[in-house]
């Protein structure tokens, strides 16, 4: 039960960062990065997808109704569809055979139309095609016309990627744009639809106009829900084809990842982004993380039986796998190397502290001959001496006086944070057991959030007080060094903001981003992202300006 929660909350927490934002404002390494998040926790997403299914079928039990039953077998092949081939197959059996059973015509042709859908996606093409001459589109309902050309035009789609004889190819492609067509004038009526986006796109993509395509995609994108991602990864994927047909490579690489990143949320395990994404990486010498990608593929392909997605990612995975290996091979013969030279290293090494010990004798002799003389100038050098002697004492105490306040400072923050994070984890703790118990009173208390912002608020506020107190001029010093226009101020009820503390921070001696993230509780990225943006502010070169803040409020002669 614990583990389900988490999952869904993690599910629920990703699902925000994924649709919340624009993608345009999205770089490709970002991109990429997520992708690899969500790779790891598609364990999570699958636990969710299970429980789903559980769930479903065991209402499905619960069902006497045989029109109820039909429905709902409806929902399972959906869930089931590009997730597990045979269950899904297993799924439209059943509605095929309940169809036939109320001899309801309607139902019948929609549960073949099912079957053909389950078909292509197995790649029996030719059984989908004579599953759909079963069905007459004369009488079907009109809501149901959409999908029967959807499916021909799919199936012919893949028809004309896979035949390779001319004149067949040919046929079934004039044969996918018929239906293409009649998808387009269907959806027509419904031009907010997911289905005319996608439509239109591939009409406009057929025609060789790839700007209209992915100017229609962009106009549909707001209107996707923030947890459809089955719509998103169709819609990006689109647009991948259509930057594709264009020839932008970046922007098909960018698109195939958010199509792959959707897909793993969703969550399928049948891709069609994910190995496309991984060829390009590949050919551009980006191995490992092709080589990654493939066998997650393989992996989900094999998982979910899809043969027809295994074959065509074992065209590709051999060589990848076989460049990957050669990379290791290389790597390990590298640091082989590597270790050769750091023993001879070592054995210099050794000899230079034989040698070093038989110049110390050396200097020692020296040294006792120096302190003979010494002591002849002893009675002389007393007076100044004593002197140099007040005088250390008082550097010293300035020395130790500012290296005390530093410290003060670090151990300062190092209690303050540890305190909220055990207090959010307390927090957590009875929240967990107030939600066993039926005292939801006790249960909403605890749970709110209010305290720790509060106690957030407020340890930010004794930090920024401080730090100012111990570096007074900061705020003048540190915009000092930046461009006039772009010199940075906190707001009238506020001593510092973000990105002064992450700059005093580092005037502390924390230059990691990932300490700088959790002591702020923002992400490793958006420190990441405030420190580049900060950096592109400095007057000089950008990559002093951190070694410059670090001499803030320290004199020369102690820097």
């Amino acid at each position: 039960m614990k583990r389900l929660i988490l999952s869904l909350f993690l599910i629920i927490g990703n699902s925000v960062v994924l649709c919340a934002n624009t993608w345009d404002t999205w770089d490709i390494d970002s991109l990429l990065s997520r992708l690899e998040e969500v790779i790891e926790e598609r364990s999570i997403y699958i636990v969710g997808k299970e429980q789903r299914l559980d769930n479903l079928k065991k209402k499905y039990t619960l069902l006497s109704d045989d029109r109820e039953r039909f429905e709902l077998l409806g929902v399972l092949q959906e869930e089931y569809s590009s997730y597990n081939a045979d269950s899904c197959l297993i799924v439209t059996q059943k509605r095929l055979e309940i169809a036939r059973s109320l001899g309801d015509k309607k139902l019948l042709d929609f549960a073949r139309m099912n079957m053909a859908e389950v078909m292509g996606i197995a790649g029996m093409y030719k059984e989908a095609v004579e599953q759909m001459d079963l069905v007459d589109i004369n009488t079907l309902p009109d809501y149901q016309r959409g999908y029967y050309y959807h499916i021909l035009r799919t199936v012919y789609s893949w028809l004309t990627d896979y035949v390779v004889i001319p004149e067949k190819k040919e046929r079934y492609r004039k044969e996918m744009i018929t239906y293409g067509n009649l998808l387009v004038q269907f959806y027509a009526a419904n031009k907010d639809s997911l289905a005319y986006a996608l439509s239109m796109s591939q009409y406009y993509n057929q025609c060789g106009e790839y700007d209209k395509a992915i100017k229609q995609l962009q106009s549909y994108y707001k209107q996707i829900g923030k947890n459809d991602f089955r719509g998103i990864a169709f819609w990006a994927y689109t647009m991948s084809e259509s930057y594709s047909l264009k020839g932008d490579k970046e922007n098909e690489k960018k698109y195939l990842a958010i199509a792959s990143i959707a897909d793993i949320q969703a969550p399928v395990l049948e891709y069609a982004a994910l190995p496309k994404l991984a060829v390009q990486l590949f050919r551009e010498g980006d191995v490992e993380r092709a080589y990654i990608y493939l066998k997650v593929c393989m992996e989900d392909a094999v998982a979910c039986n899809a043969r027809l997605r295994i074959l065509n990612i074992l065209q590709i995975f051999p060589i990848v796998n076989d460049v990957y290996q050669q990379q290791i091979t290389s790597r390990q013969k590298q640091m082989m190397w590597a270790l050769i030279s750091i023993s001879l290293l070592s054995f210099f090494l050794l000899l230079s502290v034989f040698y070093v010990r038989k110049q110390m004798k050396r200097v020692m002799i020296a040294r006792r001959e120096l302190i003979e003389a010494n002591k002849r100038l002893k009675e002389l050098n007393e007076e100044l001496h004593n002197s140099n002697e007040k005088l250390k004492e008082a550097t010293h105490s300035i020395a130790e006086n500012s290296y005390l306040k530093e410290e003060y400072i670090g151990r300062y923050m190092d209690l303050c944070s540890t305190y909220i994070e055990k207090m959010d984890t307390y927090r957590r703790q009875l929240s967990k057991i107030a939600s066993t118990s039926s005292k939801d009173e006790l249960c909403k208390y605890i749970k709110s959030s209010k305290f720790i912002e509060s106690e957030l608020k407020e340890f930010y506020a004794e930090f920024d007080d401080t730090f100012l107190q111990l570096f007074p001029t900061f705020v003048e010093d540190f915009n000092s060094l930046l461009q006039p226009q772009e010199r940075i101020y906190p707001k009238e009820n506020e001593r510092m903001n973000t990105e002064l503390r992450i700059f005093a921070l580092i005037r502390l001696g924390i230059t990691d981003s990932v300490k700088i993230a959790h002591f702020l509780r923002y992400s490793v990225i958006t420190i990441y992202n405030y420190r580049t943006k900060v950096r592109n502010k400095a007057v000089g070169s950008r990559d002093e300006l951190e070694r410059m803040v670090a001499k803030i409020g320290k004199l020369n002669r102690y820097i």
